[in-house]
């Protein structure tokens, strides 16, 4: 029997790792295949029998085992298949895991009050100016310990490395290393407006990293206006750019008619800390609006800071739809929390959730991958994605039929049969199938293609 695919692509992504003993190694293979095969399961379900489950909480429970050297094969195979980008965006962002029913689960902190505990993820996702996401390059977790609580008075008087705004300049720094190994092309980060925080731009110029961030502070400028927003709208209008605002919760996708201007932007750095002898930062900033929402939509105002250079109306709207890319982000934490269920997974203590994580945040990005591939190339040979077995199973299963074709169908025909396994009806209303549909039907086609090779072994 031909090797199954989710075999080949977890040893693509696991096997290039060091965990001091191959069998760890094998055993994290194979644990990947049995996770992206039933992701949404329990371990148990996953594993389907005691002593694969019993060897899965014997890798997790493993305390020689860091979190960090789980997710280091899928970074290197990342790498790899950013090779030939021109542009990459590393988007990253947080979100928060709440264990708060698991009160046997030792280490956590508290998250918006003491009453909720879980703990805090920031994942920085490298995707291309298409919105494919080509895999994760770091992904920081901590918690926030109960004696800290209600101390946020203090977060002024504390430096940044000790804050937790240390995140953006933590991914700034994969970025850069990122940079480094891909010198041909060309790595920006890109971040929210919590990301607007001054030393990360000081951070970026150090390092020479590209930054792409919205602002959220009417900073003090170097300009006669001497604030921020003030200087860009004294700027004459570039222009308009039409950008498509993606489905919301509550809200459907839309497009949107933006207002221009753009210039560069010397920043000063925050007065309360003249004494540091802090430099001015030069960026470029886009500031876009929209001047007539649609009825009963709040208006986009976006004041985008960035290093890339903005010399025209063409360069403000690439920077805008970068921007716009850092939604694949969320899309991502909503398919590991959704999706993976790694909330409900109930570990002894922090370090084990931990390793979990390491290996479900991969498993995670692969449904969102295969979803986002398959917009972006519908008419490659599905076998991109399926082995044999598994297409023609889906073929013959969607098709009522027990002889498959002889040639492979392409990508969008097998991720729209795989969404309608999801419940995907396709209707005109419906527009493309999302992940979520995609991750039931890739797991509906699991039970099918083995009953597949049942009969056709």
């Amino acid at each position: 029997m031909e090797e199954n695919a989710n075999a080949k692509w977890a040893e693509l992504e696991f096997g290039e790792i060091e965990l001091g003993d191959k069998r760890r190694t094998k055993r994290l293979i194979k644990l990947a295949k049995e996770r992206v095969e039933k992701p949404n399961g329990s371990i148990a379900e996953s594993c389907g029998s005691k002593a694969g489950t019993k060897a899965a909480y014997r890798l997790l429970d493993d305390e020689d085992i860091e979190a960090d050297a789980i997710q280091s094969g899928h970074q290197r195979a990342t790498v790899k298949r950013l090779a030939g980008e021109k542009i990459i965006l590393a988007v990253q962002d947080t979100t928060q895991l709440k264990y708060t029913s698991h009160r046997a689960t030792q280490g956590l902190g508290y998250l918006q009050d003491l009453s909720h505990q879980g703990m805090l993820v920031h994942t920085t996702l490298v995707v291309n100016p298409q919105r494919v996401p080509y895999g994760i390059i770091q992904q920081q977790v901590w918690v926030r310990p109960v004696e800290e609580y209600q101390k946020h008075h203090r977060r002024k008087e504390r430096v940044t490395d000790e804050k937790e705004s240390q995140k953006w300049l933590t991914s700034l720094g994969a970025a850069a290393r990122l940079q480094a190994e891909l010198p041909e092309s060309r790595v920006v980060s890109i971040g929210d407006s919590e990301a607007d925080v001054y030393d990360l731009f000081w951070e970026a110029a150090k390092l020479e990293q590209d930054l792409l961030v919205r602002a959220s502070v009417d900073r003090r400028v170097d300009h006669p206006e001497r604030r921020l927003w003030e200087h860009v709208k004294s700027q004459e209008k570039a222009g308009e750019i039409t950008i498509e605002v993606p489905r919301q919760a509550g809200k459907k996708a839309r497009k949107a008619v933006l207002e221009i201007r753009y210039c560069q932007v010397r920043l000063r750095p925050p007065q309360r800390r003249y004494q540091e002898e802090l430099p001015v930062i030069s960026l470029w900033a886009v500031l876009a609006r929209e001047e007539v929402p649609p009825s009963g939509e709040e208006a986009i105002e976006w004041l985008l800071l960035t290093t890339v250079a903005v010399n025209s109306l063409a360069d403000s709207g690439e920077r805008m739809q970068w921007y716009t890319c850092r939604w694949v982000i969320e899309m991502y934490h909503k398919v590991l929390k959704s999706g993976c269920r790694v909330e409900e997974r109930q570990f002894a203590d922090l370090n084990n959730l931990k390793r979990y994580l390491a290996l479900d945040a991969v498993i995670a990005w692969r449904v969102l991958y295969l979803t986002l591939f398959s917009r972006e190339t519908p008419n490659v040979d599905c076998t991109a994605i399926l082995d044999v077995p598994q297409w023609q199973a889906l073929y013959c299963f969607t098709h009522r039929t027990k002889s498959p074709p002889l040639q492979p169908p392409t990508l969008k025909e097998a991720i729209f049969w795989i969404a309608q396994l999801g419940g995907f009806l396709g209707r005109k209303s419906d527009g493309r199938p999302g992940s979520m549909t995609i991750w039931r039907g890739l797991q509906r086609l699991s039970d099918i293609t083995d009953a597949w090779l049942v009969f056709h072994d």
